[in-house]
């Protein structure tokens, strides 16, 4: 007869760890939001819903994956990559749109993953300047942040660019009344991250982080995305796991560093991560069901909870 492979699910890790996930963050592409029928059966009731802007996605898709997530009682904030819009019309359209068809009022405003701009603008601080956010009544606007670094940004491996970008992005939200966080690339390390989020403190930056995680995946495809992405010596933990062939075949999941984060949250209230934000890069549902396995309240769904 043949044996049933069941995912053992796993004990719930502890108080810290849940208080640490409570009112997490997720992103998805229009493409994979498709493939979810009910996001209120996977994801709590409230979360903040990123919608990733890959280039060559048709602006119409955006709004209606926003429309339809916002729907069904999510807050929604979509991308705006400032290297694929062309000009201030097309980014008053986009606000136009968001905001006329699917009610949205925040967005995430960064560079975007694309070495050529499309036009006439390279940065978020850009997108700031234009003041078309403030003028429309857009209340929250979060922007990126990089623990490891960018060498997008630095080629020379320094973070002499990304620093000055946090100090000048500092500076806008004290003379705005926008809200605003740092939402930052993933890594695979706590260390390097508690590093970072103390040196911000230490550089007068007030600017709450949301903290990226990679949720559970393979370690090929996650892998794929730290290369993809610029992820910095924090890919040591994935190149480490690949050696060992015990953990080769196995799925990664963030526990680890999660654990190791919130204990030192826990430890240190004032630590300025606010959130966590999860990229689902082995798939929303699979996301979602590591925090269920794994928090008492934090995971709940919002069809759970109705």
């Amino acid at each position: 007869m043949a044996l049933l492979n069941f995912r053992r699910k796993a004990a719930p890790a502890g108080a810290d760890f849940d208080s640490f996930l409570q009112g997490y963050s997720i992103e998805v592409m229009p493409r994979t939001a498709a493939k979810v029928e009910d996001f209120r059966a996977i994801l709590p009731q409230g979360t903040r819903v990123y919608i990733a802007h890959i280039e060559g996605t048709p602006i119409e898709e955006m709004v209606e994956t926003a429309k339809r997530i916002s729907g069904e009682g999510f807050d929604v904030m979509p991308h705006f990559p400032a290297r694929i819009i062309k000009d201030r019309t097309m980014l008053a359209d986009w606000i136009d749109r968001y905001q006329g068809e699917a009610g949205i009022d925040q967005a995430l405003l960064l560079a975007g993953g694309v070495k050529d701009p499309h036009g006439d603008y390279h940065s978020s601080m850009q997108l700031l300047e234009t003041g078309l956010f403030d003028d429309r009544g857009f209340k929250r606007l979060h922007v990126a942040g990089h623990p490891e670094g960018n060498k997008d940004i630095d080629p020379d491996g320094s973070t002499a660019q990304v620093d000055e970008a946090i100090r000048w992005k500092q500076d806008f939200s004290q003379r705005t009344d926008a809200e605003m966080a740092l939402v930052t690339q993933f890594a695979f390390d706590a260390k390097p991250i508690i590093k970072w989020v103390d040196s911000l403190k230490a550089a007068g930056v007030t600017l709450p982080v949301h903290i990226g995680i990679a949720g559970p995946a393979k370690l090929q495809t996650l892998i794929k995305f730290a290369v993809a992405c610029g992820v910095g010596p924090s890919m040591k933990v994935l190149q480490k796991r690949a050696m060992d062939v015990t953990k080769l075949m196995l799925p990664y999941e963030p526990t680890d560093v999660v654990r190791e984060l919130a204990a030192h949250k826990a430890a240190n209230p004032d630590f300025g991560i606010e959130q966590v934000h999860i990229f689902p890069l082995g798939g929303i549902k699979t996301a979602a069901e590591w925090v269920r396995d794994n928090t008492q309240e934090a995971g709940r769904p919002a069809a759970a909870s109705a």
